[in-house]
């Protein structure tokens, strides 16, 4: 009789199978989503199926890192991975560790990881990036020669400085060989020596606009010596020229605007300038002009002939306080003569004598004071108010008191 085997011992052959089979540990496989449900645990299981058939399929929630959207019922997917039996339920399942989408998919994971590689090596960053002229007189655009994105940017240029020169290169911005032409570009319209550069082009698919997340462009825009502005698709719409560049415009037409200053808006910060220059110089000169004559006049304070004009004056107000004080002085002095004149008046001989009185000298000329200064016979003069009397004593007698 054969052998009888349990069904865990089948399953767990065919596990065994399969993990011999080195092609199925990491395989790759297309199809449309089926059956997706999030649980709640984090795990994600889904169908993937095509015309020909099913297959299960489960992502485990430490796996999640490799899923960077979120799948739906009908999306075209390629899901990598490993396929495995799972013993209990005794069937295979394709184990995910990576899902992207299809087509579209596969362009954005090109477009992250050169964009990662590039950031690394230091392609994005501010310090590499030029500024752009505000004044220019060549710009280069590397576009295709005809569409609505040329079209905008000679417009715009035009209208705002019509006197900028405009130098096109016609470049293939679309399909096979369209990186390799905007490169040629770039480099041909370096070696004119324009002072700006727009490469871009009008919207589109991811598709339509990949010309410009090739790293042959990338490196090409980040060599070029001349300021590039990155102008390609809407304003939703990024490239990886866009990172590189040293400005990125949401549209041809706001490159035009960035790259070209409008010449009404120059003429009118000229004339606000000359106003406020005049205005400032105005007022520089009312300034000065005070300031000169507050000088003049400290000079004219300071001059030899002001300052003798100054002491003159000075010289003048002395003499006349002077005077004054002498005049008030002799006033004084004459008030206190006649005071003493007065005085000597009322005690002088020749008051007392004309009163009636004598002035009385003995023979030498010397006054007489008392009777004890003559004796009888002695010869006096007597000084009367209108003249002198010449007498002889006869007697002489001393008054008691």
């Amino acid at each position: 009789m054969k052998s009888i085997y349990s069904v865990g011992q089948i399953n767990t052959y065919i596990r065994n199978m399969f993990a011999q089979d080195y092609l199925l540990h990491q395989v790759a496989v297309r199809g449309e989503v089926s059956n997706c449900k999030y649980h709640s645990s984090g795990h994600i299981y889904f169908t993937l199926k095509d015309t020909s058939g099913t297959l299960s399929c489960v992502m485990f929630a430490g796996r999640r890192r490799g899923l960077s959207f979120t799948m739906r019922e009908g999306d075209q997917v390629i899901v990598t991975g490993a396929v495995d039996v799972y013993e209990r339920d005794g069937r295979y399942q394709l184990y995910a560790d990576r899902i992207i989408r299809d087509g579209v998919g596969l362009l954005n994971e090109r477009y992250e990881a050169l964009k990662r590689s590039l950031e690394e090596r230091g392609m994005f960053d501010e310090q590499y990036k030029q500024p752009i002229p505000r004044f220019i007189r060549t710009l280069g655009v590397v576009t295709a020669p005809t569409g609505a994105a040329v079209r905008d940017i000679i417009n715009i240029a035009s209208r705002r400085n019509p006197y900028v020169e405009i130098i096109l290169y016609p470049a293939q911005v679309q399909g096979d060989g369209a990186a390799e032409s905007i490169v040629r570009g770039i480099r041909a319209l370096e070696q004119i020596g324009v002072d700006t550069m727009i490469i871009g082009r009008g919207g589109g698919s991811i598709e339509d606009l990949w010309a410009f997340n090739e790293e042959i462009v990338a490196q090409a825009v980040f060599d070029c010596t001349v300021p590039i502005i990155s102008a390609v698709g809407h304003e939703t719409d990024t490239v990886i020229s866009d990172y590189v560049a040293d400005r990125r415009a949401p549209t041809p037409s706001a490159a035009a605007e960035l790259a070209v200053y409008e010449m009404r808006q120059l003429d009118e910060q000229l004339a606000a300038g000359l106003a406020s220059l005049r205005q400032s110089m105005a007022s520089r000169i009312a300034q000065e002009r005070m300031r000169t004559a507050s000088m003049e006049r400290a000079l004219q304070s300071l001059s030899p002939s002001s300052r003798v004009r100054e002491r003159r004056m000075r010289a003048m107000q002395l003499q006349e306080l002077y005077e004054l004080r002498m005049r008030e002085k002799l006033s004084l002095l004459r008030h206190r003569l006649e005071r003493t004149a007065g005085l000597l008046e009322a005690q002088s001989p020749v008051a007392r004598m004309a009163a009636g009185y004598g002035y009385l000298t003995d023979g030498d000329g010397k006054q007489i004071r008392s009777v004890l200064q003559v004796q009888a016979g002695d010869c006096i003069g007597i000084r009367i108010r209108d003249g002198k009397i010449r007498a002889q004593v006869t007697d002489t007698g001393v008054d008691r008191l």
